[in-house]
């Protein structure tokens, strides 16, 4: 069934066309992902289809009779005087919406740290937008239209989305740069580029293939053009063809374009480049506690926790929000300093943070010089760029160089001062969501220039497939105050949250409540009673407990050792390759003691 309709719509802001005679249709169960570049005209498009935007330069939305639309802005019109409850969940009766389990589960994912009976005016802007999503979800819709919905969730509840979306029958048209969660729902793809909508079928992952296969047909297409009289020309030359079969070719899209592709990121010299930069020592903790506020302040981050950060090392730092990660990359930066325990850092780091604020910028310097007043020059890998060469490939193109930086938008500033950073020729990176803002190709961009860039990279993100993407190991914080390789990564941290061996954000905050210098488990353990273990059985499984530990302990100094030795011997790959195989057998080891640790730790009801 039809439910939308656009016949030749056409719409501009001043002499900006952003949509030119567009003529689409959305059918029942239609789940559509709209990507293109800021300012490109996505919103407008979704506005239009919604119906809250009338076309000013012609053409007709039409709309099936009866439709019911609900859209998720990317502001709110909340009202400060009503509860969450109130706002989410109507006029629906306590046993009503307590009895259904759709309704517990947005609840319990969304809104799970929030208070129902708060006002939404004491709401911060995540926790208003969360609120706006539920009750959207809550209600009953033909087509829904969410703009950026993923802005403010974690990993676990954009997971937890992507699903619960791709499991209703609603029609979908979502606009986001996330683009794993574009692949998660999306059955086609649009793409508003220059007034005009591309469609492609399938989600993210088929779209850059069929538009890579488009540009490579649109080449081959011009290049047999220009070409045409001269093949005519020497064939005439040549004289009548042989009379042989003519060739066949059989084109599998996909192997042909990725073929002769190298791998994104030439490791091993890339960890050569970064250990001549760096040295051996980077980062290393030792027995370190640290709270999120403070000196026994806040939800426990870290607890009498050792790890060693190497040179070339490109970790993804994930954890619920809340569970310290920002509190982390502050403390490698030297901004906070440990409860207790040490922070050894190298002596030739030099490094590059930035955070999710966004610094003072002069607004009355032009964007070019605010770069260039950093360095004019940089070297990426093998290759030297000009600051004006960097700005054109994160987005600021020709004119938009010479801009006062007081006239450009968040997102602008976002990208104007990552670029700042990368100008300083730093050694370390610490990222803490470097995606906000940013669209798309900005972000193709962003990622192909950090494959190149040789040192360390610490990333926090929410945007998965960014970080899977630029990152080579995934490190969690699990809320038990340690900080745990994943190997399996992502996949991995959400199979252990779904299995409740993570713990939350709240729970990690409870944790707190004892001495900084009390282990996690320690202070989140309930009494011996409530275990159901007699007392002896406890003993004897909180001494395998520490056991266990040690053997983790023996393991963190093994794999801090085996980093140091890759460092040295990066110019010879034969030990490389083996010192490498050795640090897999140490990371399946430690994972395995993990688990059993897990598992101790869930008979002691910790």
């Amino acid at each position: 069934m039809n439910l939308v309709n656009l016949e030749s719509v056409s719409h501009s802001y001043g002499p900006k066309p952003l949509l030119g005679d567009v003529s689409l249709g959305i059918e029942t169960g239609d789940r559509i992902g709209v990507v293109g570049r800021n300012g490109g005209g996505k919103t407008t498009l979704i506005s239009v289809i919604a119906g809250d935007l009338k076309p000013n330069n012609g053409g007709r939305v039409t709309h099936s009779r009866g439709l019911q639309v609900g859209s998720l802005s990317q502001g709110d019109d909340l009202d400060p005087a009503r509860s969450v409850q109130d706002i989410v969940l109507g006029g629906r009766s306590e046993h009503e919406w307590a009895g259904d389990a759709g309704i517990r589960e947005i609840l319990a994912s969304l809104l799970g740290d929030i208070d129902l009976a708060a006002l939404a005016g004491s709401l911060s802007g995540g926790e208003r937008r969360r609120t706006a999503l539920a009750k959207l979800l809550i209600d009953e819709h033909d087509l829904i239209i969410l703009d950026e919905p993923t802005n403010h969730l974690d990993i676990e509840a954009i997971d937890w989305l992507a699903r619960h979306l791709s499991g209703r029958r609603t029609a979908l048209v979502v606009v986001t740069h996330d683009r794993w969660f574009l692949d998660a729902v999306s059955t086609r793809t649009w793409e508003v580029v220059d007034g005009s909508v591309e469609r492609y079928e399938g989600g993210y992952a088929a779209y850059v293939l069929a538009k890579a296969e488009r540009a490579r047909v649109a080449a081959s297409t011009e290049a047999r053009r220009q070409n045409l009289m001269r093949k005519e020309i020497a064939w005439l030359r040549r004289g009548p063809p042989a009379r042989t079969s003519k060739p066949k070719f059989r084109i599998d899209a996909a192997q042909a374009l990725i073929a002769d592709e190298p791998p994104a990121r030439e490791s091993v010299e890339l960890v050569k480049f970064a250990a001549a930069r760096l040295g051996r020592t980077v980062y290393d903790l030792e027995d370190v506690t640290l709270h999120a506020g403070g000196p026994g302040e806040g939800p426990l981050v870290l607890d009498h926790s050792t790890w060693q950060f190497g040179p070339g090392d490109r970790v993804g730092l994930i954890g619920v929000n809340g569970s310290g990660k920002s509190s982390l990359l502050r403390l490698l930066a030297d901004t906070v300093t440990p409860d207790s325990g040490k922070v050894v850092r190298g002596k030739t780091v030099r490094l590059a943070h930035l955070s999710q604020e966004l610094s003072e910028l002069d607004p009355t310097r032009r964007v070019l010089e605010t770069v260039e007043e950093v360095r004019k020059f940089i070297q990426v890998g093998k290759k030297e760029w000009t600051a004006s060469q960097l700005l054109e490939r994160l987005g600021f193109k020709g004119d938009a160089q010479w801009k006062v930086v007081g006239d450009l938008s968040g997102g602008e500033r976002r990208r104007l001062q990552l670029l700042r950073l990368l100008m300083d020729d730093p050694n370390v990176l610490l990222l803490d969501e470097p995606t906000n803002d940013l669209d798309i190709e900005t972000l193709n961009e962003l990622e192909d220039l950090l494959d190149g860039w040789p040192g360390t990279l610490i990333l926090v993100s929410h945007d998965r497939y960014f970080l899977e993407r630029v990152s080579d190991k995934t490190v969690a914080l699990l809320g038990d105050g340690k900080l745990s390789m994943l190997p399996g990564g992502v996949d991995e941290y959400l199979a252990r949250r779904s299995s409740g061996a993570a713990l939350s954000a709240r729970a990690a905050s409870g944790a707190t409540s004892g001495t900084a210098s009390a282990t996690s488990a320690a202070a989140t353990a309930p009494q011996a009673a409530d275990s159901g273990l007699s007392a002896k059985d406890e003993r004897e499984l909180r001494k395998e407990l520490s056991r266990l530990e040690r053997q983790l302990s023996k393991l963190d100094g093994r794999q801090a050792k085996l980093h140091a030795s890759m460092a040295d011997a990066a110019a010879d790959y034969g030990r490389l390759a083996s010192l490498d195989a050795e640090l897999k057998e140490i990371l399946v080891e430690k994972d395995t003691i993990e688990g059993a640790w897990l598992e101790l730790a869930d008979r002691l009801g910790e």
